[in-house]
């Protein structure tokens, strides 16, 4: 079969879809394409002005869809909370894109570890609180960093341990892609027609290698240069998962190359320890808690 691009994403026209974080890197380089294919795409950032310019971008290149910016700070779940109570009429996608990776230790307004707040709490708020209005599927942005990390019950917002900004980072994604096993267990149990699924961007050289604030800023500059590829590569696995008609869901979809680090999007596995389902269902059930907000599946 041939490489899927975006030239195969199917018409959009009427659908509307919820992409975090998508003023800049994978977030706008998949907004983009949702609406050269019709789609109305609501760019959900923290930073409205830079939201209003990538709207304009994206409206410069003539594609038939459309943009709304919003304002939604995923570090702070009282912004999570008006962003869902603004956000009017059906959403048919909800692309979980947003994300940090390996910063210094911080914690969100919430008192909670900042990756693991941003990156997954405030994702599963964000998807709780929308829930009522999704009409086909939700797309959890994960990484191979994945196969770093491991899920301490006890300590998610790294209360007990000493910080380590890698294994931070890969204990979020982790739980990203985890969160999306058991969301699809939670819809499949309870009869629903809605999907929920994960992707990876493989190595794709984005703002995300830049907020390190150490030297690996410098080296990985290095190797975006040399290595990575772009963000309209990088987006090709969550558009895949967002917009292939027949996708079941529970894949996990990332890209064909080498260690999966660039190329096109195809199915591919994940780590024995993201199958393990007695955590996903204690990690859900965790989020639920800290955040708040029940996944409750209608």
């Amino acid at each position: 079969m041939a490489p899927w691009t975006s030239a195969d994403i199917t018409d959009q026209t009427g659908r509307t879809f919820v992409v975090t974080g998508a003023n800049s890197g994978l977030g706008l380089a998949a907004a983009e394409q949702l609406v050269a294919h019709g789609a109305h795409v609501v760019l959900a950032v923290r930073n409205t002005d830079k939201g209003q310019q990538a709207a304009a971008r994206i409206g410069g290149q003539g594609g038939p869809g459309t943009t709304a910016v919003e304002e939604l700070d995923l570090a702070d779940l009282a912004s999570v909370r008006k962003f869902a109570a603004r956000l009017d009429g059906p959403v048919d996608v909800l692309v979980n894109n947003a994300g940090l990776m390996a910063i210094p230790f911080q914690r969100t307004a919430d008192g909670f570890e900042m990756q693991f707040g941003t990156n997954v709490l405030g994702h599963v708020a964000l998807t709780g609180l929308l829930l009522d209005r999704l009409t086909d599927r939700v797309v959890t942005l994960s990484s191979q960093a994945h196969r770093l990390g491991s899920i301490r019950l006890d300590d998610l917002n790294w209360e007990r341990r000493r910080y380590q900004r890698w294994l931070a980072y890969g204990q979020s994604k982790l739980a990203d892609l985890m969160v999306a096993y058991e969301l699809e267990r939670r819809f499949v149990a309870a009869g629903s027609s809605l999907r929920s699924m994960a992707a990876h961007p493989g190595y794709s050289a984005t703002n995300l290698q830049s907020r390190t604030e150490s030297f690996q800023d410098a080296v990985m500059g290095v190797l975006n240069r040399v290595v990575a590829q772009g963000p309209e590569m990088g987006a090709l696995p969550e558009l895949y998962a967002a917009t292939v008609p027949d996708l079941p869901g529970g894949v996990y979809i990332g890209p064909d190359g080498p260690a999966e680090s660039w190329g096109h999007p195809i199915p591919v596995g994940s780590s024995a320890a993201s199958h393990d389902r007695e955590v996903q269902k204690a990690l859900l059930r965790a989020c639920e808690e800290l955040t708040g907000v029940t996944i409750a599946v209608p």
